[in-house]
Parts: C-alpha cells; structure tokens; sequence
C-alpha cells in the first residue's frame, strides 16, 4: 500500500466530523469505500455490497474493543426436541413436497488449501466426473425419477463463475434447470491500518475476497432470485457446499419439515477428531443455537473440541423455509456472527477477510432444529486425504450418488493422514498415480516421497516413512497389511 495512498485516506477522512457513536476507523473506511462507489458507472449494486460490508467492518471494530464471546455457564446440551434423529423421521416423503424444492449449492470456493487456482467443484473427483457433474447428474436423476421440476442454483464467486460456467455448458440437456449467480465482493483490510487493500474497484483480484456463504441470504435478494423461487411456487430451499457429495436431497427430512412447520433445520452428525473445528448446536437461555469456535472463551476450546461433551457438529446441510426467508430479510435483514481471518497478501503485510456462515441464520427462525443424520451425509473434501477416500474402491457411483462398498466389513471409513507431501492436488497425483485397494484398510498415514505403482492392496494399519531426502516407491501388485516402513528403502518385494 502506498503512502501517498494512506496519507490522502487519512487526511480526508479528518476533514469530516464523526458521527455519534462513529470511531475514526469507521469514518475512513466509508470515506474510502465511498471513493469505489463513486467511480464506477453502474453502482447499484456495488454499492448494496459495499453497504453489507461497511456493516460487517462496524460490527468488527465494535468487537475489536469489546469480543462477543457466549457466556459458557449458560450454554447447555440440547433438548430431544432441538434435536431430532434422523431415525425418528418419516420413513418416506410425499412426492409433491418435491414440486416446492430448490436445491442451492455453496460454489464460491477456490480450494487453496489443497494448491487449487479454480473452482474446486471443477476438480476430478471420482471416475473421471467433477464435483459440478456429479452434482447436475444427482439433480437429473432426482427430477427424472419423480417426474418433477426442482432447480438447482450454483452461488459462485468472483474467483469460480468462469469455471462453473465452463463445466455447467458441458451439460445442454440441464442448462435450463441451472441459476448461477454471483455472491458479493469484498475489499481485504490492512491490519495494521484498517484500510482496505484495493485503491481502486478495477484493482487486483488478491485484494478481494468472496465473504463467506453466510453472504447467500443477501444474494438472492440483490440478484432477485429469492422473489423468482415464490413466484415459481417454491415453499423450501436446500443448501450445502458443493464438495460434499453426501448432501443429495432426502424426501425423509423434507417431508418432516414439512410436518413440523420449521423454518429452519440443521444437519449435524457424529464429531469426530478430524471435525474439531466445525461449529456445534447448544441450548443457550433456553434457545437453540449454533456455537463456533470463535465464540468460545480461550480456557474452555478444549472442551469445544472434545466430542465427549459436544458429540454432533454442523455439517452445513440447511433446510430453509423460503416465505420465511423473506420474512425475516424484509424485517430486519440477516444479522450473522462475524468470522474474521487473518491472511498474509503476496506484499507480506497481513489482511484481515470478515466473513459470515450460513448456519448462524438460525437464531432467526422460528421451530428451528437440527436432525442428527448418518454421516453418509457428510463426505466432504477438504484435504488431499478427503480425495484419496472418495477416488478409493470404498465409494462407487450409484445414480450419481456415493455408496461404500457392500465389500467393507465396517459402516466406518478408514483414517486416513497424508504429510506434508501431499498438501496440494499436483503432489498428490504424482505419488498416487494409481489408487490403491483399500476396502478392508483401518488406517493410512504416508509421510514423505511415497509413490504408489499399480494394483497396490492396503489392509489394516499401515504406516509409510519416507526419510528426508528420500524416496520410497511401493511396487505393483503388493499387499501391505498392518505394516510399518520407514526410512530410506528400495521395496522390490513384499
């Protein structure tokens, strides 16, 4: 960031009094945003986005004085009745619920944390097929089935529309069927200034960020879309991230929506150690509520993580009642917990992205609960470990749809731990350039330069140690069963 630049922000922002109850952060922040919105032809809607995040930087600086931690001796576990077993649903739904459905995804994400510069729903992810097609072909089966109409909404970012489009125009036959629409545009923050990072709306895409999917409920009024689904006679909306192939639409959760007039619902599922960090559902002061991490008072993240006390967690599958949707935006709009992470820009000064989450939106809602669903429901792909489960022989597609193999002994999928190694996809492809056979595996960590020929079984634990500087190359045909290997070795027969 130039000097000049800050200068000329700082020394303009002086020359107008603050407002009551305004700090000076606030001040130079709307006095630089207003620099944006005022230099750009069609501002309409710029200008909508710059206000939702001006709200958000208010709420941040607010919190920055004073942070809006729960109060842990008020939050308790939840009610049978705030949360409902999947068990106890309906055994089936009316085909009809279906004619009121639409189906939202969550595609705004560039997956950088597994070295991706797209989308990650344009990722191969299983036989050849993108989580995007996968996606449209569970869609085409669901309405083909049922002889309905259910359409699917892609929100992407700024980062993603490209390669959505791209892989949408591969499917003509469902095109019509498909919305996509762009989420906001927001400016990252200095830390250290608290001014934003663009100098102008033109400037370079690093110095902007997509705000989360907690920014959904905004889009669908500023694009429109949410007054086109209740013209359509659309009453629900499912929503959920597009890596997680597990969300298919269930009749079974509809119809009790349905049934139990909520507004809102929640699925959660079994925490395990990987999960620590997602969100949980509590009863504070008497109301249902999603608790995350950054809400938790630093002595007690622990007992946030452990599952012995908070077993489920938010696998962000949400069920939205959409005429109470517009209630609630029409009222008084969608105030969401605040998210703030912090990132180091390619400049290596440190920016602060404010970001919200859809699920918060349930306070919002009335007869809002969550469902505790099977974890089939829940096979997201976060990591380059994530990948290798659903590339495996454990999964195969069944109507679009993952099924583990009726081979696998357990219900439960293997843990699996790749090192550093395989942090980003390119790495990872070039070591597992053939998957291995993994239906009777327990457990797999592979540290190190590993690489794996053809037609390689694992079974049981097995545990692979590439020593620094080394290369362990496991040869075709093998069998690994409760293994241990690790140093510098050359594997020719095992």
């Amino acid at each position: 960031m130039s000097a000049l630049f800050l200068l000329l922000h700082l020394l303009h922002a002086r020359r107008k009094p603050l407002k009551v109850g305004e700090d000076e952060n606030m001040a130079q922040m709307k006095d630089a945003i207003g620099h944006f919105t005022g230099a750009i032809e069609s501002p309409k809607a710029f200008k909508a986005e710059m206000k939702l995040f001006l709200r958000l930087f208010s709420s941040y600086t607010a919190q920055r004085i004073e942070r809006r931690i729960l109060d842990w001796d008020k939050i308790q576990a939840t009610t049978p009745n705030q949360v409902i077993k999947y068990e106890d649903l309906p055994a089936s739904g009316n085909v009809k619920n279906l004619l009121k459905l639409a189906v939202l995804k969550f595609n705004g994400g560039l997956g950088t944390s597994m070295g991706l510069t797209g989308a990650k729903s344009a990722l191969e992810v299983k036989d050849g097929l993108t989580f995007l097609d996968i996606i449209i072909q569970q869609m085409k089966d669901l309405n083909e089935q049922n002889a309905v109409d259910v359409p699917l909404l892609l929100m992407t970012s700024f980062h993603t529309h490209d390669d959505t489009i791209r892989v949408v125009r591969k499917h003509a036959g469902e095109r019509q069927r498909i919305t996509t629409f762009n989420q906001s545009r927001f400016p990252r923050v200095y830390k250290d200034t608290l001014l934003p990072c663009p100098q102008s709306v033109d400037d370079d895409k690093e110095k902007w960020y997509p705000p989360g999917h907690g920014d959904v409920y905004n889009a669908l009024v500023h694009t429109g879309l949410l007054d086109q689904l209740i013209a359509q006679g659309k009453e629900y909306l499912f929503v959920s991230n597009s890596d997680n192939l597990g969300a298919t639409v269930d009749d079974r959760i509809l119809q009790h929506m349905v049934e139990s007039k909520a507004e809102f619902i929640m699925e959660v599922t079994d925490k395990t150690r990987a999960d620590i960090q997602g969100g949980t559902l509590i009863n504070y002061d008497g109301h249902i509520r999603l608790l995350e991490i950054t809400q938790v008072p630093s002595e007690h993240v622990e007992d946030f993580q452990s599952a012995r006390r908070f077993k489920v967690f938010n696998t962000n599958n949400l069920w939205i009642n959409i005429k109470s949707l517009k209630r609630v935006m029409n009222h008084a709009g969608m105030g969401l917990d605040l998210i703030t992470k912090e990132k180091v820009a390619s400049d290596g000064h440190t920016v602060i992205q404010l970001e919200t989450a859809a699920g918060s939106a349930m306070r919002h809602f009335n007869s809002a609960h969550g469902v505790h669903v099977p974890r089939s429901r829940f096979l997201p792909v976060k990591t380059c470990s994530d990948l290798l489960l659903l590339k495996s022989d454990l999964f195969s597609l069944q109507n679009a749809r993952l099924v583990l193999s009726a081979e696998r002994m357990f219900a439960t999928t293997p843990v699996i731990k790749l090192g550093e190694h395989y942090r980003n996809v390119a790495e990872f492809q070039e070591r597992f350039k053939y998957i291995p056979d993994m239906i009777d595996l327990d457990h797999l960590t592979v540290t190190g330069d590993v690489h794996f020929g053809r037609n390689v079984t694992l079974r049981g634990t097995v545990i692979i140690s590439a020593g620094e500087g080394h290369r362990i190359d496991v040869p075709p045909g093998c069998t690994l069963e409760n293994r241990l290997l690790s140093g510098d070795l050359k594997l020719t027969e095992l």
